[in-house]
């Protein structure tokens, strides 16, 4: 155990502040594996994710509440989500507590010596990251991870691991309230994945150029001997590599003569051949739909390729990627229709989506449900780009709940499609007048969608 023992001989307790979001509560879990006792509380306590910290046997407190703390815990890590004025806060500064954040700590005391895989980007962050965790564990790798969604070939969002090799899902977004640095900036890779570059997080950066600087930071801490990977054909990562680049570069693209190419063999990028400098190196057959994904696969393959495997080996482990959990994740077939849940945050992401689904069913009918609930999207940033976004569905429902800060109905100008809907019940008793076989109902939300699902189920 890499832990300190404390004079009663007990492991070190470490309490988690926003212990049930994705990051926080892998971490969480590493920790437990590491031998610390964890604690950890938050506003929302709920399945799955508190299930399978309960499981693990971490103590779980609903509620950020001054009295949380009287287990007097040796270091509180502090989630980004965190503010001054909440009560549990403001207690660990009073208190005078040790407190650190989550990717500072993760940093120090687990990828330190660690071979880190990262995978930065605006979208495909986290199947990303799948892909590549998984295809170091088909061939006996045994990767640590730390992912911000759970990949179905494992079942979970992060573990330690059994090798000197960890996968993370590298985020731009800052660390702390006490630290304003983008999240990945603390990890350190020796092979970096830069997928895409899109101005995102308008709550805590002012635009694109603000975003660029961090992705520059990202690139200042990747050493000489180490391997950035990036598309062809994103100017916005050719900006950031402009401002200045120590470490090799490999572009990956879609039917160009890139050194590392894919060449569709199906339209909706659900079968493609992987070219290394015009050589075939194997045919990637795919459940998978959509060029996104297409460029997400090429990544991960020369990311493994980075630590010595084999890009023949890679596509035989994709071809048993089953995807990562609510990533165009089917969860019901009913009478001819496909209900899908989407973990939609950007209109970049919705658009490719949409794309890859389209080319995937013809002229069958979509239906896009859209929750705008990214941080970015409820201020109204993205008004022309997400209703043009939905162009390929053949029905585009927006929920419009009380809370939102702007009004959806601006969205209606850029596409005629757009039906805004201000209660789940609406949006219901819509879906169930377009029942029809052969539909498809796509589900885009990157929170709970107020339960949608399963009413829409019982419903259907």
């Amino acid at each position: 155990m890499s832990t300190n023992e404390s004079d009663q001989n007990q492991p070190l307790h470490i309490h988690i502040l926003g212990i049930c979001g994705t990051f926080m509560g892998g971490l969480a879990l590493i920790a437990r594996e590491l031998g610390y006792k964890v604690s950890g509380s938050d506003k929302n306590v709920y399945p799955p994710m508190s299930t399978q910290l309960e499981q693990e046997g971490i103590q779980l407190m609903n509620g950020y509440k001054a009295k949380n703390l009287d287990c007097k815990p040796d270091l509180v890590v502090i989630g980004n989500a965190m503010s001054r004025g909440n009560e549990e806060v403001e207690a660990v500064l009073n208190q005078g507590l040790k407190y650190i954040s989550g990717p500072q700590w993760l940093a120090e005391h687990v990828l330190q010596n660690k071979w880190v895989l990262a995978v930065a980007g605006t979208h495909g962050k986290t199947t990303t990251s799948s892909m590549l965790a998984w295809v170091l564990e088909f061939q006996g790798f045994k990767p640590g991870f730390l992912i911000g969604g759970i990949p179905l070939n494992f079942g979970l969002s992060a573990r330690l691991g059994g090798s000197d090799f960890f996968v993370i899902e590298a985020d731009e977004y800052d660390s702390a309230f006490f630290d304003k640095r983008s999240k990945f900036v603390h990890y350190h890779p020796r092979t970096a994945i830069l997928n895409n570059l899109e101005f995102d997080h308008a709550d805590i950066f002012d635009d694109l150029n603000a975003i660029k600087k961090q992705f520059h930071h990202l690139i200042r801490t990747i050493p000489g001997g180490g391997l950035i990977i990036a598309p062809e054909k994103d100017h916005n990562i050719s900006d950031v590599l402009h401002m200045g680049c120590w470490t090799q570069v490999t572009k990956t693209a879609i039917n160009t003569d890139a050194p590392w190419s894919a060449q569709l063999i199906k339209i909706d990028g659900s079968q493609f051949t992987v070219l290394f400098n015009g050589k075939e190196q194997g045919i990637v057959d795919w459940s998978l739909t959509g060029e996104h994904n297409v460029y997400n696969a090429m990544a991960a393959i020369v990311a493994a390729k980075h630590i010595g495997i084999l890009p023949v080996d890679a596509i035989n482990a994709l071809k048993k990627f089953k995807n990562v959990k609510r990533r165009m994740e089917i969860i019901a077939n009913i009478k001819g229709v496909t209900i899908y849940d989407d973990f939609a945050h950007h209109p970049t992401a919705i658009e490719m989506t949409l794309d890859g689904l389209r080319k995937q069913v013809g002229t069958e009918k979509i239906v896009a449900i859209v929750e705008p609930r990214s941080n970015t999207m409820r201020m109204g940033i993205h008004t022309q780009s997400l209703a043009e976004s939905l162009n390929k569905a053949d029905i585009a429902i927006i929920y419009q709940p009380k809370e939102l800060d702007w009004d959806l109905s601006e969205l209606k100008k850029y596409n005629r499609k757009i039906e805004i809907h201000t209660t789940l019940d609406d949006i219901i008793d819509k879906l169930k007048a377009e029942c029809s076989s052969k539909s498809h109902f796509v589900l885009m939300s990157n929170g709970s969608f107020g339960g949608i699902y399963q009413r829409l189920l019982n419903e259907i």
